[in-house]
């Protein structure tokens, strides 16, 4: 009997252990939460799945579990994974609510506005900055501090990218600005420009030309002196009063003076508006005279008649 006992004990010692459920490792292995558990890593980990077997990264990075380990939290819950891919690590990535660098830029010109009573563009000195929170986090990011020099433009400033999370300090300039009114459209030279044409745009004021226009009665009623693209600062030079008498166009020219006056057909030498003083060739007297433009066709020698 005992003899018999001895023999069942040593079969069972030699038999395999019973074999845990196969389980296949997810193609992708990412996390929303604090904790990584076992369903997050294997396909069909059944009442395991919820079994956390470590701490989740960082919002936005990425941790890396020894095979081993894994496999033994796994065997540790009746789960069988063979590794067939010979991984030597598995890399569990945590997903994460992303404020972008120019999120964060919004809020800072936004905060300047506040205290500074200007706008401000705001330049990171990391502009490929991103901060992380997890997907679940309550509430938004917090300004903690912000310091700014005006006269150098630096900018340095404490943020909570959600609530508990460490303090992220960030550093950049701000330059103030100043909007200016530019062409909505593009349009092509010798076009007279109206109120639709006008729009405005936000420009560092360091960078404001002394020759830009600033005041857009002085763009209205104007003509273009070349092609010119929409959005783009506006230079004096760009634009003239509308050209009312063309180069090589016959107008009557006049002369006036207390009881006389005189007609006579001249040509244009140059492209003129009205108010300019321009140059014509008296058809006449073939003498070249300066004569001011007093509208479309028209122009007045004054009272130099021996010009005339």
């Amino acid at each position: 009997m005992i003899r018999s006992t001895l023999l069942s004990l040593a079969v069972l010692a030699s038999a395999p252990a019973l074999a845990g459920e196969p389980v296949v490792l997810r193609e992708r292995l990412s996390v929303d939460g604090a904790q990584i558990t076992l369903g997050d890593l294997f396909e069909n980990a059944g009442a395991a799945a919820t079994t956390p077997i470590a701490r989740a990264p960082a919002p936005g990075a990425r941790a890396s579990l020894d095979v081993s380990y894994v496999q033994r939290m796994a065997a540790q819950h009746d789960l069988d994974w063979a590794n067939a891919g010979y991984l030597r690590r598995v890399t569990v990535s945590r997903t994460s609510r992303v404020i972008t660098g120019e999120t964060l830029t919004d809020i800072l010109e936004g905060e300047l506005m506040m205290t500074e009573g200007r706008r401000h563009e705001v330049r990171l000195a990391n502009s490929a900055l991103m901060l992380h929170a997890p997907v679940d986090s309550i509430g938004g990011l917090e300004v903690l501090s912000l310091n700014f020099d005006p006269r150098s433009g630096l900018i340095a400033v404490e943020v909570r990218p959600y609530a508990d999370a460490d303090i992220v300090r960030v550093t950049g300039r701000a330059y103030a600005t100043m909007d200016i009114p530019v062409l909505a459209r593009p349009v092509s030279a010798g076009e007279v420009i109206n109120a639709d044409d006008i729009d405005w745009i936000a420009v560092r004021a360091d960078r404001v030309r002394p020759d830009a226009i600033t005041d857009p009665e002085s763009i209205i009623g104007s003509e273009t002196r070349r092609a010119l693209r929409a959005n783009e600062p506006l230079r004096g030079y760009d634009l003239q009063e509308p050209v009312v008498i063309s180069r090589g166009e016959i107008i009557a020219l006049t002369f006036q003076a207390p009881g006389i006056q005189l007609s006579v057909r001249a040509r244009a030498l140059e492209d003129a508006a009205e108010g300019e003083l321009a140059r014509f060739v008296n058809l006449q007297s073939n003498r070249t005279v300066e004569a001011l433009v007093e509208g479309p066709g028209r122009a007045n020698v004054g009272f130099s008649a021996a010009s005339f």
